[in-house]
Formats: structure tokens, C-alpha cells, sequence
């Protein structure tokens, strides 16, 4: 099964930030960014979330900041949202370490982030940005000693990706502005098809994406708060797989 998200730019600056790209509003709300949700078995069960971004014009695409893969670049770095970042927002109950049982929680919840270039990095919250240090709480693994991390998916290292997109397959789907990166999140499989990242069980998921182009950052998410916030829940989506 898979959960599609197509993300919207946000509104606030968008007249400001066309001017700065040397583009049209319209052109900026012709950038398309979509998300795969989907659970598999690579052989452990995952979390597969597949990002794809298409470009409208050559001029975006000659600012867009989208590095190459590197396999020596793979691990865990912090402020990654400073650039290009591929996120994505997950909360729900707490997985108890004993026994199994589920703890209502309604504070607490998981950011991922990553770097096209290979760079990543998992952080926990107990509630709202909280706690507030920077860079955030790492995420640790259910032991609590291991930090969390991601499997890559791909290493693509143009942004030619001459292949018919999983999202569209008719002849048009071929593009020389498109960018597609994808990863994995490792899974507890649990009772009554639930799944938990490390102790938090999938309730929400927020899929998100920062665009760098040249200094100009623009956000894309499926509904947005205002100001601009990926941590806001109140704009999450029901996991629905």
C-alpha cells in the first residue's frame, strides 16, 4: 500500500522569493514535489518515503542547490534544514520498553532529515520544539544507546533522471528538470497492523521538503501553517497505511 502526498509551496514570501529567483509567481507554484509513503521488507520491514521534485523552467533548475550523492557523505549531520532537505514529521503513542504496551502521548514526536548529498539525521521531541536546544535531541534506537538512522535507497547523481517516474507513467513523464531521492526508516511491526519508529508508533506523518535556489529557501509541504512551520501537528496527516 502506498500514501501519496503532493506538497504545496508556501504563500508568505512567494512574490518576494519570485523576484529574487528572476522568475513568476506562477512559475513557483508550478514546482511539483511529491511523496511515496510506503512500507516494505528490504528484508527488514521499513519505512520507504520516496521524494520527487520537478522543476517548471531551466532557470530554476540552473539555482537549485540539489548535491550528488556521495556514499562517503553518508551518516548523521546536524542543520540540514539550513539547505536543500528532504523531512519528514512523525508522531504518535509511545511504545513502552516493557511489555510492549502502548502509552498515550500526545507531545511527543520524530523529525528526520536529509540531504540529497547522503547527509542525515533523526531528532526527538518530548513536545512542541521542545526540548529547545540546537542541534536537537538525536533520536536513539530502542536500545537507547544506538542512534537512529536511514538506508538510502538510490545514489542518483544527475539531475536527468531519465526513467519514468513512479508517480506518472505516461510518455510526458520524462524530464530534464526532474530530482528524485529516496530512503528507509527501519520499523517494529506491532498488533492490529501498527508500526513504531524506535518507542513511537505511527499515528501522523508529515512528508516535507526545503528547496534551496541560490540564498532563496522555499518550503513545500501538503498544508501549511502561517507562518510557514513543519513542526505545527495541527497540519499533519493520519498515517494511513
Amino acid at each position: 500500500m502506498n500514501q501519496f502526498f503532493n506538497l504545496v509551496i508556501a504563500t508568505e514570501t512567494l512574490e518576494k522569493d519570485a523576484q529574487q529567483l528572476d522568475v513568476t509567481v506562477e512559475e513557483l507554484q508550478r514546482i511539483c514535489v511529491k511523496v511515496n509513503a510506503k512500507i516494505v521488507r528490504q528484508p527488514i520491514l521499513q519505512l520507504q518515503l520516496t521524494y520527487q521534485i520537478t522543476l517548471p523552467s531551466q532557470v530554476l533548475a540552473n539555482q537549485l542547490v540539489w548535491p550528488t550523492w556521495q556514499q562517503a557523505r553518508v551518516g548523521f549531520a546536524d542543520y540540514l534544514w539550513e539547505e536543500t532537505c528532504l523531512e519528514c514529521f512523525i508522531t504518535g503513542d509511545t511504545l513502552s520498553d516493557e511489555a510492549a504496551t502502548e502509552i498515550q502521548d500526545a507531545e511527543s514526536y520524530i523529525e528526520i532529515n536529509a540531504n540529497p548529498d547522503g547527509r542525515y539525521a533523526l531528532y526527538e521531541f518530548k513536545s512542541y520544539r521542545h526540548p529547545a536546544t540546537l542541534p536537537p535531541t538525536p533520536l536513539y534506537k530502542a536500545d537507547g544507546h544506538t542512534r537512529a538512522s536511514i538506508e538510502w535507497t538510490d545514489n542518483i547523481n544527475t539531475q536527468d533522471v531519465i526513467q519514468k517516474s513512479l508517480f506518472d507513467k505516461s510518455p510526458a513523464a520524462y524530464s530534464i528538470h526532474r530530482y528524485e531521492r529516496g530512503f528507509n526508516v527501519p520499523l517494529v511491526e506491532l498488533p492490529n497492523q501498527k508500526y513504531a519508529i524506535a518507542n513511537t508508533i505511527i499515528g501522523q506523518i508529515h512528508p516535507c521538503v526545503i528547496l534551496q535556489l541560490g540564498k532563496t529557501a522555499l518550503y513545500f509541504a501538503s498544508q501549511h501553517a502561517s507562518p510557514p512551520d513543519f513542526h505545527n501537528r495541527n497540519y499533519w496527516s493520519k498515517f494511513a497505511l
